[in-house]
């Protein structure tokens, strides 16, 4: 498991799920795997939250006394612009640093259609944190605000991102009905937005349920209504999508095609979370089918990305996805040399499972 960022009106972050159905694709194993580091992880299930609690126990911040009214809020315009440029970045941790200030202003302004915005935004970064908890907090609330005010378009959009919670908790029947009342709201209400987002994220749905043919009905389906609106990170978002499902159907050709034209225009939006997405399907489609020097020069596009973003969770798997790549071109020096780099790196971030992966992938490397 969207874009004016995560949760605004014209996208959500789209959840790169698709790979626990493996049992379902005709992919070959090693492909599933190479794809499973880049895409993949099972969270832990987040505990459901109160609505009412949370609208009616908001944070208590003195922010805002020591400031004039004017000054104080467009000090949290400020940080909510600012945070809208760090998500689209790619920074996310900063995302969640200038959302909340933001936010504890404009709670103290009593500002509830600012807070349901910054709520949107803050959504959007925990998820794509993976952090269930505070991303299921951030969309209920904003649910709760949109419902207080009767504002129909914001719950399409919040009824979306919780079924997009729902899907990355392995819920997918849950998230199917979330997804569907919002998009009968949107199609009720004429509304050409909130129908291209529901479709989208229905074809999530089916790609996670293995029914790969109606996912791809839906995404298409979504690109129209995307188009129309201009919605060109929506629609970046929808060709990943559509890249997804053909991935997971084996035709690789409209999969390269889809992952590509989502890949031009994430580089034409600086969209750098989905450009990311499209590279690592676009290498996984032409590995599957021999392309291996294609699939080489992505690789260090997304290198540059990594670097430019200076993320080196996003320098470990492009180490890591090239170590895969030499070793089943069997050019063992060079796998063994981008495991070793991806190891050290895993080691100084912590992450103790892509560290037992590595050693295990380095073992099976010896004497060869």
């Amino acid at each position: 498991m969207k874009q004016p960022l995560f949760l605004s009106h014209s996208t959500i972050f789209n959840l790169n799920f698709f790979l626990i159905l493996r049992q379902f694709s005709k992919l070959p194993q090693g492909i599933v795997y190479s794809l499973l580091f880049t895409y993949f992880f099972i969270p832990t299930a987040a505990n459901a939250i109160d609505i009412t609690k949370q609208i009616h126990n908001p944070l208590n911040h003195p922010i805002g006394k020591q400031l004039n009214t004017r000054q104080t809020r467009e000090e949290a315009d400020r940080l909510l612009r600012l945070g809208k440029q760090q998500y689209a970045s790619g920074t996310v941790d900063k995302t969640i640093e200038s959302g909340l200030q933001a936010l504890e202003i404009y709670h103290s302004l009593g500002d509830m259609k600012a807070q349901g915005l910054t709520y949107d935004l803050l959504a959007g970064a925990y998820l794509q944190l993976g952090n269930l908890k505070d991303a299921e907090d951030a969309i209920r609330r904003r649910l709760g605000i949109a419902r207080d005010n009767q504002d129909f378009q914001n719950q399409i959009f919040a009824l979306n991102n919780l079924g997009t919670l729902f899907l990355q908790k392995g819920e997918p029947k849950a998230a199917g009905q979330t997804i569907q009342d919002a998009l009968v709201m949107a199609r009720n209400l004429e509304n050409i937005e909130g129908q291209g987002l529901s479709l989208s994220n229905l074809s999530l749905v089916y790609t996670r349920l293995g029914d790969y043919n109606r996912a791809i009905k839906l995404a298409q389906t979504s690109l129209d209504f995307r188009r129309k609106t201009g919605d060109a990170i929506g629609e970046i978002n929808t060709l990943n999508n559509l890249g997804d499902a053909y991935l997971l159907a084996g035709d690789y050709e409209n999969t390269i095609g889809n992952y590509g034209a989502a890949m031009r225009l994430a580089k034409i939006n600086f969209n750098r979370p989905n450009q990311l997405r499209a590279i690592d399907g676009l290498v996984t489609a032409h590995t599957a089918v021999g392309r291996y020097e294609r699939a080489l020069e992505l690789l260090e596009q997304r290198f540059a990305i990594a670097k430019f973003l200076n993320d080196p969770r996003e320098e470990l798997k492009y180490l890591v996805s090239s170590g895969e790549l030499y070793e089943k071109l069997q050019d063992y020096g060079k796998a063994r040399s981008f495991y070793q780099q991806a190891l050290s790196l895993a080691r100084k971030l912590g992450d103790i499972k892509q560290e037992a992966k590595l050693l295990n992938n380095l073992n099976e490397l010896k004497g060869r």
